[in-house]
Protein backbone atom coordinates (compact mmCIF):
# COMPACT_ATOMS: atom_id res chain seq x y z
CA UNK A 1 0.00 0.00 0.00
CA UNK A 2 1.42 3.37 -0.99
CA UNK A 3 2.08 6.17 1.46
CA UNK A 4 -0.96 8.39 1.87
CA UNK A 5 -0.39 12.15 1.99
CA UNK A 6 -3.94 13.39 1.64
CA UNK A 7 -4.32 16.69 3.47
CA UNK A 8 -7.20 16.47 5.92
CA UNK A 9 -8.42 18.95 8.46
CA UNK A 10 -8.04 17.52 11.93
CA UNK A 11 -11.35 16.94 13.68
CA UNK A 12 -11.55 15.68 17.23
CA UNK A 13 -14.75 13.64 17.70
CA UNK A 14 -14.65 14.36 21.42
CA UNK A 15 -14.38 18.17 21.31
CA UNK A 16 -18.10 18.05 22.02
CA UNK A 17 -19.64 18.28 25.47
CA UNK A 18 -22.33 15.68 24.75
CA UNK A 19 -19.82 13.17 23.37
CA UNK A 20 -17.36 13.84 26.18
CA UNK A 21 -20.03 13.21 28.82
CA UNK A 22 -21.07 9.99 27.11
CA UNK A 23 -17.46 8.84 26.82
CA UNK A 24 -17.09 9.32 30.54
CA UNK A 25 -19.77 6.66 31.06
CA UNK A 26 -17.47 3.94 29.72
CA UNK A 27 -15.37 1.67 31.88
CA UNK A 28 -12.52 -0.63 30.86
CA UNK A 29 -14.74 -3.68 30.31
CA UNK A 30 -16.37 -5.20 27.26
CA UNK A 31 -14.24 -5.15 24.13
CA UNK A 32 -11.87 -2.68 25.82
CA UNK A 33 -10.99 -5.35 28.39
CA UNK A 34 -8.96 -7.23 25.77
CA UNK A 35 -6.47 -4.35 25.84
CA UNK A 36 -6.38 -3.34 29.47
CA UNK A 37 -6.02 -6.81 30.94
CA UNK A 38 -2.91 -7.39 28.79
CA UNK A 39 -1.11 -4.14 29.57
CA UNK A 40 -0.10 -4.74 33.21
CA UNK A 41 2.05 -7.77 32.42
CA UNK A 42 3.48 -6.12 29.31
CA UNK A 43 4.51 -3.02 31.24
CA UNK A 44 5.84 -5.08 34.14
CA UNK A 45 8.16 -6.98 31.81
CA UNK A 46 9.31 -4.10 29.64
CA UNK A 47 9.09 -0.75 31.44
CA UNK A 48 11.74 -0.11 34.08
CA UNK A 49 10.72 3.29 35.50
CA UNK A 50 7.43 4.77 36.65
CA UNK A 51 7.20 8.14 34.85
CA UNK A 52 4.46 8.08 32.24
CA UNK A 53 2.51 10.22 29.80
CA UNK A 54 -0.98 9.26 28.69
CA UNK A 55 -1.35 10.87 25.26
CA UNK A 56 -5.00 11.36 24.37
CA UNK A 57 -6.17 10.81 27.93
CA UNK A 58 -9.80 11.75 27.27
CA UNK A 59 -11.75 11.86 30.52
CA UNK A 60 -8.84 10.21 32.34
CA UNK A 61 -9.83 6.57 32.58
CA UNK A 62 -6.61 5.41 30.85
CA UNK A 63 -4.57 7.79 33.01
CA UNK A 64 -6.14 6.46 36.19
CA UNK A 65 -5.42 2.95 34.90
CA UNK A 66 -1.71 3.80 34.71
CA UNK A 67 -1.85 5.38 38.16
CA UNK A 68 -3.27 2.15 39.59
CA UNK A 69 -0.28 0.33 38.09
CA UNK A 70 2.05 2.61 40.02
CA UNK A 71 2.97 5.09 37.29
CA UNK A 72 3.31 8.78 38.03
CA UNK A 73 1.27 9.91 35.05
CA UNK A 74 0.50 13.13 33.17
CA UNK A 75 -2.65 12.98 31.06
CA UNK A 76 -2.61 14.99 27.81
CA UNK A 77 -5.48 15.81 25.48
CA UNK A 78 -6.47 18.52 22.99
CA UNK A 79 -10.10 18.49 24.16
CA UNK A 80 -10.99 21.00 26.86
CA UNK A 81 -14.25 19.16 27.50
CA UNK A 82 -12.48 15.88 28.12
CA UNK A 83 -9.76 17.31 30.35
CA UNK A 84 -12.28 19.22 32.45
CA UNK A 85 -14.09 15.96 33.20
CA UNK A 86 -10.79 14.20 33.95
CA UNK A 87 -9.89 16.88 36.48
CA UNK A 88 -13.30 16.59 38.13
CA UNK A 89 -12.94 12.81 38.39
CA UNK A 90 -9.38 12.95 39.64
CA UNK A 91 -8.63 16.28 41.37
CA UNK A 92 -5.23 15.03 42.52
CA UNK A 93 -4.19 13.97 39.03
CA UNK A 94 -2.24 16.00 36.47
CA UNK A 95 -4.09 16.70 33.23
CA UNK A 96 -3.02 19.17 30.57
CA UNK A 97 -4.71 20.53 27.48
CA UNK A 98 -2.18 20.75 24.66
CA UNK A 99 -2.22 22.16 21.16
CA UNK A 100 -2.04 19.56 18.41
CA UNK A 101 1.47 18.10 18.62
CA UNK A 102 2.89 20.68 21.01
CA UNK A 103 4.89 18.89 23.72
CA UNK A 104 7.13 21.84 24.55
CA UNK A 105 5.90 22.12 28.15
CA UNK A 106 7.03 18.58 28.93
CA UNK A 107 10.58 17.49 29.81
CA UNK A 108 12.35 15.97 26.82
CA UNK A 109 13.68 12.46 27.53
CA UNK A 110 11.83 12.60 30.84
CA UNK A 111 9.49 9.60 30.70
CA UNK A 112 9.75 5.84 30.83
CA UNK A 113 6.41 5.18 29.13
CA UNK A 114 4.15 6.99 26.70
CA UNK A 115 0.75 5.35 26.42
CA UNK A 116 -1.59 6.24 23.57
CA UNK A 117 -4.86 4.36 23.91
CA UNK A 118 -6.94 4.62 20.71
CA UNK A 119 -5.80 8.21 20.10
CA UNK A 120 -4.33 7.58 16.66
CA UNK A 121 -7.62 6.08 15.47
CA UNK A 122 -8.82 9.68 15.15
CA UNK A 123 -5.70 11.29 13.65
CA UNK A 124 -5.51 11.55 9.84
CA UNK A 125 -2.51 11.87 7.60
CA UNK A 126 0.86 10.18 7.32
CA UNK A 127 2.83 13.35 7.96
CA UNK A 128 0.74 14.32 10.99
CA UNK A 129 1.17 10.89 12.52
CA UNK A 130 4.92 11.03 11.94
CA UNK A 131 5.16 14.50 13.49
CA UNK A 132 3.30 13.32 16.60
CA UNK A 133 5.36 10.17 16.99
CA UNK A 134 8.58 12.14 16.60
CA UNK A 135 7.42 14.40 19.42
CA UNK A 136 6.35 11.49 21.60
CA UNK A 137 9.63 9.68 20.93
CA UNK A 138 11.53 12.72 22.16
CA UNK A 139 9.74 12.43 25.49
CA UNK A 140 11.25 9.00 26.14
CA UNK A 141 14.10 8.42 28.52
CA UNK A 142 16.77 6.03 27.26
CA UNK A 143 15.18 2.59 27.43
CA UNK A 144 11.64 3.99 27.46
CA UNK A 145 8.71 2.74 25.42
CA UNK A 146 5.65 3.95 23.56
CA UNK A 147 2.56 1.73 23.80
CA UNK A 148 0.40 2.64 20.81
CA UNK A 149 -3.01 0.99 21.04
CA UNK A 150 -5.11 1.19 17.89
CA UNK A 151 -8.04 -0.44 16.16
CA UNK A 152 -7.26 -3.15 13.63
CA UNK A 153 -8.85 -2.89 10.15
CA UNK A 154 -11.21 -5.68 11.22
CA UNK A 155 -12.66 -3.47 13.96
CA UNK A 156 -14.64 -1.61 11.28
CA UNK A 157 -16.15 -4.66 9.56
CA UNK A 158 -17.40 -6.81 12.47
CA UNK A 159 -19.80 -6.68 15.41
CA UNK A 160 -18.46 -6.46 18.96
CA UNK A 161 -19.72 -6.41 22.51
CA UNK A 162 -18.95 -2.69 22.77
CA UNK A 163 -19.17 -1.57 19.12
CA UNK A 164 -21.29 -1.94 16.00
CA UNK A 165 -20.43 -1.36 12.34
CA UNK A 166 -23.39 -3.09 10.66
CA UNK A 167 -24.83 0.24 9.48
CA UNK A 168 -21.64 1.10 7.60
CA UNK A 169 -20.92 -1.56 4.95
CA UNK A 170 -18.86 1.01 3.07
CA UNK A 171 -16.16 0.48 5.72
CA UNK A 172 -15.23 -2.70 3.87
CA UNK A 173 -13.96 -0.64 0.95
CA UNK A 174 -11.82 1.64 3.11
CA UNK A 175 -8.22 2.37 2.21
CA UNK A 176 -5.50 3.94 4.31
CA UNK A 177 -6.51 7.40 5.60
CA UNK A 178 -10.19 6.98 4.67
CA UNK A 179 -12.88 7.87 7.19
CA UNK A 180 -14.68 4.87 8.70
CA UNK A 181 -17.65 4.98 11.04
CA UNK A 182 -18.43 2.98 14.14
CA UNK A 183 -21.01 3.17 16.92
CA UNK A 184 -20.14 2.63 20.56
CA UNK A 185 -23.03 0.67 22.07
CA UNK A 186 -21.98 0.99 25.73
CA UNK A 187 -22.81 4.66 26.18
CA UNK A 188 -25.73 7.00 25.64
CA UNK A 189 -24.55 8.84 22.51
CA UNK A 190 -25.80 6.91 19.48
CA UNK A 191 -24.01 9.12 16.97
CA UNK A 192 -21.27 7.33 15.04
CA UNK A 193 -17.63 8.12 15.68
CA UNK A 194 -15.58 8.91 12.59
CA UNK A 195 -12.23 7.17 12.76
CA UNK A 196 -9.32 7.04 10.32
CA UNK A 197 -8.62 3.68 8.70
CA UNK A 198 -4.95 2.78 9.05
CA UNK A 199 -3.67 -0.77 8.34
CA UNK A 200 -0.68 -2.50 9.90
CA UNK A 201 1.67 -1.99 6.95
CA UNK A 202 1.06 1.73 7.00
CA UNK A 203 1.71 1.95 10.74
CA UNK A 204 5.03 0.24 10.12
CA UNK A 205 5.91 2.95 7.60
CA UNK A 206 4.93 5.64 10.08
CA UNK A 207 7.11 4.08 12.78
CA UNK A 208 10.07 3.77 10.46
CA UNK A 209 9.80 7.42 9.40
CA UNK A 210 9.45 8.40 13.08
CA UNK A 211 12.68 6.62 14.07
CA UNK A 212 10.77 4.09 16.15
CA UNK A 213 11.44 0.36 16.33
CA UNK A 214 8.70 -2.19 16.92
CA UNK A 215 9.59 -4.29 19.95
CA UNK A 216 6.38 -6.30 20.18
CA UNK A 217 2.90 -6.44 18.63
CA UNK A 218 -0.05 -7.93 20.48
CA UNK A 219 -3.49 -8.63 18.97
CA UNK A 220 -5.37 -10.09 21.93
CA UNK A 221 -8.39 -12.35 21.55
CA UNK A 222 -11.09 -13.22 24.04
CA UNK A 223 -11.63 -16.67 25.53
CA UNK A 224 -14.92 -18.51 24.97
CA UNK A 225 -17.45 -18.48 27.81
CA UNK A 226 -15.97 -15.42 29.51
CA UNK A 227 -18.89 -13.31 28.41
CA UNK A 228 -21.37 -13.04 25.53
CA UNK A 229 -18.65 -12.23 23.02
CA UNK A 230 -19.45 -11.55 19.40
CA UNK A 231 -16.37 -11.44 17.15
CA UNK A 232 -13.81 -11.09 19.94
CA UNK A 233 -12.90 -14.79 20.21
CA UNK A 234 -11.84 -15.16 16.56
CA UNK A 235 -10.97 -11.66 15.33
CA UNK A 236 -8.67 -9.19 17.08
CA UNK A 237 -10.24 -5.73 17.36
CA UNK A 238 -7.08 -4.10 18.73
CA UNK A 239 -3.38 -3.98 18.03
CA UNK A 240 -0.93 -3.04 20.78
CA UNK A 241 2.39 -1.81 19.39
CA UNK A 242 5.26 -1.55 21.84
CA UNK A 243 7.84 0.84 20.39
CA UNK A 244 11.25 2.19 21.32
CA UNK A 245 13.37 4.94 19.84
CA UNK A 246 15.74 3.92 17.07
CA UNK A 247 19.38 4.90 16.78
CA UNK A 248 19.02 7.24 13.81
CA UNK A 249 20.00 10.83 14.63
CA UNK A 250 19.37 10.49 18.34
CA UNK A 251 19.40 13.81 20.21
Amino acid sequence: MTRTKIAMEFHNNYEDSRRAAAYDELDLGGTYDLVFRNLPELFKKQVKGNRAVDFGCGTGRSTRFLQRLGFSTIGLDISNEMVNIARQRDPAGIYQVIEDGNFSDLPQHGFDLVQSAFTFDNIPGFDRKVRLFLGLGNLLETGGFIANIVSTPEMYTHEWVTFSTRDYPENRRARCNDVVRIITTDYSDARPVEDIFWPHEDYLRVYQESNLEVVQVLRPLAVDNETAWKSETTVAPWAIYLLKRGNRNRK
